[in-house]
């Protein structure tokens, strides 16, 4: 007998319709029949994670490469603890779609005391919950259910910021029809008039002016990337990121100036940027980690600023504007000019490289990390050292970087890193985690291992929350943790191939080992590199030292 089309078979379909291959998330009795119409569906595969709040890390991974991703909890105590990841996804704009299993609309009209419920009858405490750090919600009927589905995929797709759907177990179930159509792609919101005055009002603040382009990572999140791109070639104009918006463009373009943090900029960046004739800001949204604590000195009177719809010129606004018809708009401004060339910063006289046998300092271990990187890497790097380690470092074309400043939850990286891995399996992960995230979610190795994934996983081991050291209890037992043996960790699961797995501690160790992981390119490889426990990014230093003053300020 055929199995009867379901309103869970229409939500899959629209799942994969929608480009989802992986799907995220742990069993509960409450979603287990909607679980069936995951694996018996031909394009999906169901991942399967450690917990929840692992699993909204990795979809959220996962959705940063693949362009939306998918979690599956369970009512109430699966779907809180997917509370975290599902807050981080809504603050940095990533596109998750989290699908809850849910008591039947029976049990929830009579108000029964249900397990995983509060017991006082009232179903919708954590739909609450949710309206808070999701872009939209539907709490699913058999009436409303194809409707709402393809209304909350449509706003997290416009949004590009985490969606929910309420599917009670027994909605599952209820016949429906496949989707007449595919749910309609983000349509193109600008006003022409607000485009034209826009376009006027750009050609007079740029008539004779060269503008330098600071841009970040919504321009990533609402795919204009191209646009920027063109914006950039048209004029070879002088451009620099922020932190977040690392890899957004290619760091080693003779006209990439560097990364802007204001006044923890490098000299030649700070002057670029806040002194250019013209600033062109594109997508750019300034946070305390990625600012330099909002030191950024920027002149309204002479900058465009770009939005993700709409966008101001001179203090002016202008919307609705598409982020992409605006650049758009001034490519056409700014193509036929001269391009005179950008003035170069006199290189710093390269140090003395370290002996081999010199003991591992933070200072050496990002060096050879950054020069191992290749393109067509993905670098995920957690909030701490290994962040803004590593952050200032250009990296080749190609690469992708990763990183969580806004939101900054430790731990998030390892999840993050198996969701990255599964939706590129062609590129290989390089994950770069402190001692102490890694504490936080190692339970995730075991899905990565099982799954056959071959990241290169860098612990950097410094006995402690490094990071909360530079901000406040240097010596202080709070900021110390349990020492492991990383590198044993892997011993304990079962993957495809036998893993490799390093403990180093000098600058020759943590060269071979990156060696030997470079020629394993179908293995996972764990390099546990240890360093001392103060030693920290220059970067790193400076920042704690703001966010102390910051939380110590009447």
């Amino acid at each position: 007998m055929t199995q009867p089309y379901t309103i869970g078979h229409y939500l899959v379909d629209r799942l994969a319709e929608l480009g989802v291959r992986h799907v995220f998330g742990v069993p509960g009795d409450f979603n287990l029949m909607f679980l069936d119409r995951i694996v018996e569906h031909p394009g999906l595969a169901w991942v399967g994670n450690v917990n929840e709040l692992n699993a909204g890390y990795a979809a959220d991974g996962y959705a940063r490469l693949n362009g939306i991703a998918a979690l599956v909890t369970t009512f109430g105590v699966g779907e809180l603890s997917a509370v975290n990841a599902t807050a981080g996804s809504y603050a940095e704009h990533v596109p998750v779609v989290h699908i809850c299993g849910a008591p039947t609309v029976d049990a929830q009209r009579a108000r029964r005391s249900l397990h995983h419920s509060l017991g006082d009858g009232d179903f919708e405490h954590f739909l609450r919950i949710q309206r808070e750090i999701t872009c939209a919600q539907a709490s699913l009927t058999p009436a409303n259910a194809t409707r709402e589905i393809d209304r909350v995929l449509r706003e997290v797709l416009e949004q590009r910021r985490p969606g929910y759907l309420l599917l009670p177990s027994d909605v599952a179930q209820v016949p429906s029809y496949p989707p007449a159509a595919p749910i309609p792609s983000p349509h193109d919101a600008s006003s022409p008039g607000a485009l034209a005055a826009f376009r006027e009002a750009a050609a007079e603040l740029l008539d004779g002016k060269r503008p330098t382009v600071l841009a970040d990572l919504l321009v990533h999140r609402f795919r204009a990337v191209d646009a920027l791109a063109k914006l950039l070639d048209a004029g070879e104009l002088p451009h620099a990121t922020l932190l977040w918006g690392k890899s957004l463009v290619n760091e080693l373009d003779p006209n990439f100036l560097g990364i802007y943090i204001g006044a923890n900029s490098e000299p030649h960046v700070r002057q670029s940027v806040e002194e250019a004739e013209a600033l062109i800001l594109a997508g750019v949204q300034f946070t305390d980690l990625i600012s330099g604590f909002f030191t950024q000195r920027v002149e309204p009177a002479k900058t465009i600023d770009i939005a993700p719809h709409e966008a101001t010129v001179a203090g002016e606004l202008f919307a609705p504007l598409e982020m992409r018809d605006a650049l758009d708009a001034l490519t056409e401004l700014i193509s036929g000019r001269e391009r005179p060339p950008v003035p170069q910063p006199e290189p710093a006289p390269a140090p003395a490289p370290p002996a081999a046998g010199d003991a591992l300092t933070q200072a050496s271990m990002w060096d050879l990390l950054a020069d191992a990187v290749t393109p067509g890497n993905i670098v995920i790097a957690e909030a701490g050292t290994s962040f803004f380690g590593l952050a200032t470092h250009p990296l080749p074309a190609g690469v992708t970087f990763i990183g969580q400043p806004l939101w900054a939850s430790i731990g998030y990286t390892l999840p993050a890193a198996l969701g990255a891995g599964l939706a590129c399996p062609d590129r290989r992960v390089v994950l770069l985690i402190g001692d102490g995230s890694a504490q936080l979610t190692a339970q995730e190795l075991s899905v990565i291992a099982r799954h056959g994934l071959n990241p290169v996983i860098v612990v950097v081991d410094n006995d402690g929350y490094t990071v909360e050291r530079a901000i406040h209890g240097a010596d202080a037992s709070y900021n110390d943790i349990d020492h492991w043996d990383y590198a044993k960790l892997l011993s304990a699961f079962e993957p495809a191939a036998e893993p490799l797995a390093f403990r180093v501690g000098t600058v020759g160790g943590l060269r071979a080992a990156i060696e030997e992981a470079g020629a394993a390119k179908d293995r996972l490889v764990l390099i546990e590199a240890e360093v001392a426990k103060m030693d920290m990014p220059p970067l790193l230093r400076k920042l704690g030292e703001h966010m102390s003053e910051a939380n110590a300020r009447k």
